[in-house]
């Protein structure tokens, strides 16, 4: 049980599962939840609330935004959960989206902007990141995962964030 355990990719599907949950409650919970979690400039700077860079991650604006972000998690990321396993896939999917959060409020200081941000897209374009590194500097991946594969992958990735509007 435990090696077919290691196959499943639980933490892949569990972060789907909480986006899609927080999805629908927000659907019935109107705005307060993007009010309270969306990132923005002036409640994180002046505010203090420094959660809102964690919670900004778990809140999609639609349901295109939710459906591409959590399609490119679900197949990239039980690909790579497989592969470097559980604990560090969720390490680096966390890092990526705070590190996201994080450059996305230094942008919105810097143009002091009061848009406010939310989405898993720096997650998941962390995500990306680590499996080209892992393609282009292992043999080992690239022979698993051909180059050409995992570009069309990344591509369909970035493409949802470059034609869509109001992304940061």
């Amino acid at each position: 049980m435990k090696g077919r355990l290691r196959n499943l990719p639980v933490v892949s599907l569990t972060l789907v599962t909480i986006n899609v949950i927080v999805f629908l409650v927000g659907i019935f919970a109107g705005d307060a939840m993007y009010y309270r979690g969306g990132l923005s400039r002036i409640p994180v700077v002046y505010g203090g609330e420094y959660d809102r860079i964690l919670w900004s991650m778990f809140l999609h604006n639609d349901t295109m935004h939710l459906f591409n972000n959590m399609i490119i998690l679900l197949f990239m990321g039980a690909m790579l959960e497989r592969e470097i396993g559980h604990v560090f896939f969720a390490f680096i999917y966390f890092a990526s989206g705070i590190g996201g959060g994080i450059v996305s409020l230094a942008n919105k200081i810097a143009m002091n902007s009061d848009v406010m941000s939310i989405g898993a897209s720096g997650a998941v374009y962390g995500l990306d990141g680590l499996l080209l590194a892992l393609v282009v500097c292992f043999a080992g991946f690239r022979r698993r995962m051909p180059l050409r594969k995992v570009l069309i992958v990344i591509v369909l990735s970035l493409y949802d964030g470059f034609t869509r509007v109001n992304v940061d």
